[in-house]
């Protein structure tokens, strides 16, 4: 699918030299994606067009991405590392802006692309999850002296599990596609939940966790490794880089990376909890936390995984009951086969959770 102004966009950036060709990258489902090739001996850049029907304010967007790049940049170059490389440095327009809008009012922005590294739509193995672990419990570390509270909320409320939950009801309640009565089982099983939907809201109004900068889309793609050593060496896809708890990236990382199927498997008997994955990323991403990260927020962790994967559930099946206005579907019951999928997943974990709780208590 050919992208409108793109050249245009290209020739708007200050790169070292003239695109010679664009290559879509096949990863991303927001935003069109594309490598910038400048010719050999030059470096290579990534451009973006963004949706803003998702990120309606792209100064706030950009504010946060340069504000917490800069930081990393900083944490980097104190640690003699290589800044151009282990994190995102954002590419100006030709007139100094951190984006160029094209004539139909879209926006794109621009970054240097990182050579030699790979990224994994799942973990495969037990130590390519530990990698990812150890990568994203650096990122954290990395930003515990970040003021979090100065970084714009680019989705509000967007981990609020109890606003997720009131929503959800009122989903339930309108019932606009006339669906609730096929899915009351899996309503029932959702709305049962609902006393534990503040856990992690009201730990961070009464201090018991630290608001930090979270990164709020903890997937192993989102980790950039080296193609020769397989460390994880860089965090991608800043977009919605807000204020939160570590219980927010922890949770999303297991509920994806530790699940034994993917979020579309319909085969239930498939989905469960890795026991042996989630202990694997725990140990990692607590190496790297050790000192920044407080033992109730470890003992934590489990309901972490717990939140995240009832919130991904309650927003599969609201939007199913709403008639599939928010995610992407490729067939009429994707959502609630989704839905069903995390649900199960959450049910097994609820059979876990005690072995989940012992398994933290080691990394104390």
């Amino acid at each position: 699918m050919e992208v409108k102004y793109l050249d245009l966009a290209g020739e708007a950036f200050d790169f070292e030299a003239a695109p010679v060709e664009y290559k879509r990258c096949s990863s991303g489902h927001i935003s069109h994606t594309f490598f910038v090739d400048c010719g050999e001996g030059n470096r290579g850049y990534i451009i973006q067009k963004l949706n803003t029907e998702i990120f309606r304010d792209p100064y706030a967007l950009m504010s946060n991405i340069k504000g917490v790049c800069n930081h990393l940049k900083r944490k980097i170059k104190a640690c003699g590392g290589d800044v151009l490389r282990e994190t995102r440095t954002v590419v100006a327009t030709k007139d100094g802006n951190d984006y160029y809008v094209d004539p139909d009012g879209g926006y794109w922005r621009a970054f240097l692309a990182i050579d030699n590294v790979v990224a994994y739509d799942h973990p495969d193995s037990c130590e390519l999850f530990y990698k990812s672990a150890e990568a994203f419990g650096k990122f954290a570390r990395q930003l515990d002296d970040y003021p979090a509270s100065t970084l714009n909320e680019i989705i509000p409320d967007f981990h609020n599990t109890k606003k997720r939950m009131d929503d959800f009801k009122a989903c339930v309640k309108a019932d606009k596609k006339g669906r609730a009565a096929e899915v009351e089982d899996e309503i029932r099983f959702v709305l049962s939940k609902e006393p534990m939907c503040s856990y992690i809201t009201d730990g961070l109004k009464m201090g018991r966790f630290k608001t930090r900068v979270t990164h709020n889309d903890t997937k192993i793609s989102n980790v950039l490794m080296d193609a020769d050593t397989g460390e994880g060496i860089c965090i991608i896809d800043l977009d919605i880089v807000m204020p939160g708890s570590i219980l927010y990236d922890f949770g999303d990382a297991i509920r994806v990376g530790a699940s034994t199927a993917p979020e579309d498997e319909t085969d239930l008997s498939k989905v469960g909890l890795d026991l042996e994955m989630f202990e694997t990323f725990v140990r990692g991403f607590v190496k790297e936390l050790r000192g920044y990260i407080s033992d109730e927020e470890i003992l934590s962790l489990p309901m972490g995984a717990y939140l995240m994967t009832l919130e991904t559930g309650l927003r599969f099946l609201g939007d199913y009951l709403d008639g599939d206005v928010y995610y992407h579907i490729s067939y009429p019951e994707h959502n609630k086969d989704r839905a069903k999928n995390q649900l199960c997943l959450l049910s097994d974990m609820g059979a876990k959770i005690g072995a989940m709780q012992e398994i933290v208590k080691k990394y104390l």
